[in-house]
């Protein structure tokens, strides 16, 4: 990604903050977090990626996000001085449900690793201590 599209995300993601923060009042909007916006390299498109808070609800949010859109898109266009305000599109954003299962997986390791260690302290060798062949005795019969 160029530096100016760097940028340029940066200031949507501050402004759509911003405006969400202060000028959205739909009351079916929940406590949403803006955590990253991609823009083309043309800077037609910008993807608002958020979360939204677990005790709030996912659909309504986005149903208010939805109905907002074009707001946030003339915030943007004005606040920006752009001959064409980007096009804006809201997409969940999967990190606290990737983060939940990575946090899951850690415990499932973490205890196996328990019982591993347990196992490894109880265990026997699988077979005689002394496992080398060695010459028979003489005075042994075979």
């Amino acid at each position: 990604m160029a530096v100016w599209t760097e940028k340029l995300a940066d200031q949507i993601r501050d402004i759509v903050a911003l405006m969400l923060a202060r000028r959205i009042k739909d009351p079916r909007l929940g406590f949403v977090t803006i955590t990253e916006v991609k823009v083309t390299g043309d800077g037609r498109e910008a993807t608002v990626f958020y979360t939204v808070l677990d005790g709030s609800d996912q659909a309504s949010s986005a149903a208010a996000l939805e109905s907002a859109k074009g707001m946030l898109r003339t915030a943007v266009g004005k606040k920006l001085g752009m001959k064409f305000a980007p096009t804006l599109t809201f997409v969940r954003d999967a990190i606290p449900e990737t983060s939940k299962e990575m946090e899951e997986l850690m415990a499932r390791v973490h205890d196996l690793d328990a019982e591993l260690a347990t196992r490894r302290v109880e265990g026997a060798y699988a077979g005689d201590p002394d496992p080398y062949k060695k010459p028979a005795d003489e005075d042994e019969p075979e």
